[in-house]
């Protein structure tokens, strides 16, 4: 299997390594400070303590690293559209794009069940103009989900946290409940490169789960500065974002997305993770574009377009979505 990872920040940067680690032929389109510090010294990846590094082919250019078997995205969720197009040189008739991105994909609605009263199913606030979707249509596409902490303290250097999970699946689910031939190869290859490799029959499912708690620890992180621990012991900080929670846990239910939990249960699970930076605030204090679109402002469009009351939803975009502005780190108002 020929693998490309789109973006070697710290996701990408950590697949594409434990993948090119575990003998599987491995490319990668990057660009900047990061494409030149993989050139000169490889890619660094701190695992366990240790420190290794990988050499794979790197290049700024798609037509250079040529059609691939599977093209994993694991860009931040502002610049997948300008992106999207370039990726075409990848792709050929069988090739699988599978985003390991955080929040709601484009492709979400498309998959949501018919008797949603959605309207047009394209969401504004992730693909305004459609460009991603003609792009990479949802015929192409698995859908992923990462269940692991890793940063870039630099470029080209990966340093691993904790948890080793992805969720592969199939945008449509899987009524039987088998998952799809390329369902598993794609666990396969993953399962190899020494990740936890879950197969789901209900990937939406999976997606607006892990949502449903980063959609307010990420901006709640990134307005106060605070680690998560920090975060889920303040009472009233708690209070605010369980509230949050139960607006997105109804928007959820409409759309085929159930949690099967209480925020009070999610969140208990959170703190047994201990502290750590969420994505979103190590993206605030490195002065990155926040993903602010795909972890809140698609909620809210979603919720919008139900006609449902988001009291909390809506204070939590407006008041990150400032800040950023202040900061040059979410585009001006229109």
């Amino acid at each position: 299997m020929k693998i490309a990872v789109v973006g070697l920040g710290a996701v990408g940067g950590l697949i594409a390594a434990r993948l090119a680690a575990a003998g599987f032929e491995v490319c990668a389109l990057a660009r900047g400070p990061t494409l030149a510090a993989v050139r000169a010294h490889g890619l660094r990846l701190v695992l366990g303590g240790e420190q290794r590094v990988v050499r794979i082919v790197a290049s700024d250019d798609a037509q250079a690293l040529g059609t691939q078997d599977l093209v994993i995205v694991a860009l931040k969720g502002p610049a997948l559209a300008a992106a999207a197009a370039s990726l075409q040189p990848m792709l050929g008739p069988q090739t699988i794009v599978m985003p390991a991105m955080n929040g709601v994909p484009w492709w979400f609605l498309d998959a949501a069940p018919a008797d949603a009263a959605l309207g047009d199913r394209r969401l504004a606030s992730i693909d305004p103009d459609g460009r991603i979707a003609a792009a990479l249509p949802i015929g192409r596409v698995l859908g992923c989900v990462v269940h692991l902490t890793c940063s870039s303290p630099e470029p080209g250097l990966i340093r691993h946290g904790f948890g080793d999970r992805l969720i592969v699946g199939e945008p449509g689910g899987s009524p039987s409940g088998r998952a799809s031939a390329r369902v598993d190869a794609v666990c396969a290859a993953l399962a190899g490169a020494g990740f936890q490799a879950e197969a789901s029959a209900a990937i939406r499912q999976a997606i607006w789960y892990k949502l449903w708690g980063n959609m307010t620890m990420n901006p709640v992180s990134a307005l106060t500065g605070a680690e998560s621990h920090h975060i889920i012991d303040d009472p009233l900080v708690l209070a605010y974002m369980l509230a949050t929670m139960e607006e997105a846990r109804h928007i959820g239910a409409r759309i085929g997305c159930t949690t099967g939990q209480s925020g009070e249960e999610r969140m208990a699970i959170a703190r047994e993770l201990g502290a750590f930076k969420t994505s979103m605030l190590q993206d605030c204090l490195a002065g990155r574009p926040l993903e602010l679109d795909a972890l809140v402002g698609a909620v809210h469009e979603i919720g919008t377009r139900l006609g449902l009351a988001m009291p909390n939803i809506g204070a939590l975009l407006g008041l990150t979505r400032l800040m950023a502005r202040e900061r040059g780190l979410y585009p001006p108002a229109p």
